[in-house]
């Protein structure tokens, strides 16, 4: 069945709009995805999709999402606590037909330039709020932030700056002195921006963590031994130069010692507390968990009066993995890890697509060792966007250009030769 080339314009144009108002908003990214939806359903080949799903990168968000609603029937929690545990989970099921439309759609790479555009603009009205908090959007609680917080700041820009890497070196071996000196300025830009204004310090663990991936799939031994070199240096003028940054850093064992005496500047010894009581709330039942939306419930049973650390109830441990644990037990931990390696496969190859998608990936894992990342409105919208759209244009690379949506007229499918004019398609060859 022939599909229009408005509507499927028209999915595109909406799956932009998601992306472009996310660093700034979350009811607008909402309000675009409830109409993503409603107009991807008509272009969608129901059968084609079926198969699909027997694909694990497409069938494992709904066998979380289900494991989600089965676990609604064992839980304890209040059904407002239940339902509301479900939302988090829901979005991932949107991976799979974010998969299969840019698995087709020659704009995939639209909807990364939108992020990428946003977020640059974003950091340079960073700047400007903080010299002037006037220009704050909204209230926040740390300064250069205008909306928000530095947390989901942090992450944007981190994806921002290593997305650019691959670009930035392709650019350099082919000679390319304005492109990759436009690269490596917004890398500059998000960079300096995490160094001077806000910065997370999950963010700056997966920075580590992300630079190891570059170099091991980038870079040649030599190269990688140049980069860790630039990094200690680096790292050492940002540590004489930048006394916020510094403070973040040496604020850890203040904030461990005395956590307890002062709540308010207990984020290390809260984070400590929190995976103790979700340990012993995970041994009490390992194998299914406590159900959805539990996880309140388990604070409040663990609750004591010795200090007002030990008395905190909390719905979210900061650890993805724990918060799993203590709603759906092993049985979600296995889920959670095989949807993780699941969608690592889809970026094992090369281009930029495969870059930006594996960056994405694993730049959730590592951070939600300290959060609940996935989980989260914001990190973990970026992960279904990242998987979902990068996910589709590696399969489509995979499969070869001539895989398109059937139009109604061979004149108005798109060109598959469109962004390699551009130059919107890189490798590290």
């Amino acid at each position: 069945m022939g599909r229009s080339p408005a509507l499927i314009g028209a999915v595109d144009v909406l799956a932009v709009l998601i992306a472009a108002s996310l660093p700034w908003s979350t009811t607008a990214p909402s309000i675009f995805v409830g109409l993503w939806l409603l107009v991807v359903t008509p272009t969608i080949d129901w059968r084609d999709y079926g198969r699909k799903l027997a694909r694990p990168a497409f069938a494992l968000p709904f066998a979380f999402l289900l494991l989600a609603l089965l676990g609604t029937l064992w839980s304890d929690a209040a059904w407002a606590d239940r339902l509301h545990a479900i939302k988090p989970v829901a979005k991932l099921v949107l991976i799979p037909a974010l998969l299969y439309h840019f698995g087709l759609s020659e704009r995939g790479f639209w909807v990364c330039l939108a992020f990428l555009a946003s977020c640059a603009l974003l950091a340079v009205y960073s700047w400007i709020v903080l010299l002037d908090p006037a220009w704050k959007i909204t209230a926040t609680a740390s300064a250069g932030v205008p909306v928000k917080n530095y947390i989901d700041q942090s992450q944007e820009f981190t994806l921002c700056a290593f997305a650019l890497a691959l670009p930035a070196l392709t650019f350099r071996r082919g000679g390319s002195v304005v492109a990759t000196a436009v690269c490596l300025a917004l890398i500059l830009l998000f960079a300096t921006n995490m160094v001077f204004v806000a910065s997370a310090r999950t963010a700056l663990l997966c920075i580590a963590v992300l630079l190891a991936l570059f170099a091991w799939k980038h870079l040649s031994r030599r190269a990688a031994l140049v980069l860790l070199a630039g990094t200690v240096a680096a790292s050492a003028l940002t540590w004489t130069t930048s006394p916020y940054l510094r403070q973040r850093i040496t604020d850890i064992a203040v904030e461990y010692r005395h956590g307890r005496e002062d709540i308010s500047r207990a984020s290390t010894a809260q984070r400590l507390t929190y995976w103790r009581k979700a340990i012993h709330g995970f041994a009490e039942a390992p194998w299914t968990g406590h159900g959805t939306g539990s996880i309140k419930r388990q604070f409040e049973r663990a609750a004591t009066g010795g200090s007002s650390l030990d008395a905190e109830i909390v719905s979210n441990p900061h650890n993805q993995t724990l918060n799993v644990a203590m709603q759906w037990g092993l049985l979600g931990v296995v889920l959670l890890y095989a949807m993780w390696v699941a969608h690592l496969r889809l970026f094992l190859g090369e281009g930029l697509a495969a870059w930006i998608g594996i960056a994405a990936v694993v730049q959730n894992i590592a951070s939600s060792l300290l959060n609940s990342h996935l989980f989260d409105f914001h990190e973990g919208w970026m992960y279904v966007l990242g998987v979902g759209v990068a996910g589709g244009m590696a399969l489509k690379a995979k499969a070869g250009p001539h895989l398109h949506y059937e139009t109604r007229s061979e004149d108005e499918a798109v060109d598959p030769q469109k962004f390699l004019r551009a130059g919107m398609r890189f490798s590290a060859d």
